[in-house]
């Protein structure tokens, strides 16, 4: 039986705690897991995609249950699909927060369907506690000063309000 291979792609803009949900539960359905930190500078990032991939390793050093020795972090700014071929998956996991996510991420599905038919996506539902996170509106929050502890883990929320110390003190001068 061959290893199953799977890839976890985002912009993790920061990694909250919905994405280590979702990290930890992709992980009881393949065997390696390669979370793939997207750049895209379109989004305008608070990080750079190094620092992301920083960020996410870091995490991923705490994560419980044997899943830091079978995760892998690697940027890319490919075609999804060409890099999940690149890592030899054979599954994409996406979390699903609300029925609005469900749309956009139906159609990605069958474009990446379309594109190799051999990779299957798979669809996991956050828990009810992290349905309501997203990495914006914990920047949001954390930039305008709001305690944001409850959405990412401590070591992320330092970094986070690290930056934001930084960016208040240049709007000042």
């Amino acid at each position: 039986m061959s290893t199953r291979i799977g890839i976890y792609p985002g912009t993790f803009d920061p990694i909250t705690n919905g994405h280590s949900d979702i990290i930890r539960r992709a992980l009881n359905i393949v065997d390696q897991l390669v979370i793939g930190v997207a750049r895209n500078d379109a989004k305008g990032p608070l990080f750079s995609t190094d620092e992301r991939v920083e960020i996410v390793r870091d995490e991923m050093k705490h994560l419980q249950n044997g899943g830091p020795n079978r995760i892998e972090v690697r940027p890319f700014e490919s075609l999804l699909m060409h890099f999940a071929e690149s890592v030899d998956a054979c599954v994409i996991v996406r979390g699903l927060r609300a029925v609005s996510d469900f749309e956009y991420e139906f159609q990605m599905a069958g474009m990446n369907a379309r594109l190799n038919p051999n990779i299957e996506t798979v669809f996991l539902m956050a828990s009810d506690r992290f349905q309501f996170i997203s990495s914006r509106f914990v920047k949001e929050i954390g930039a305008l000063g709001g305690d944001i502890t409850h959405f990412v883990s401590p070591r992320v929320a330092e970094r986070l309000m690290h930056r934001f110390a930084g960016t208040r003190v240049k709007a000042k001068a």
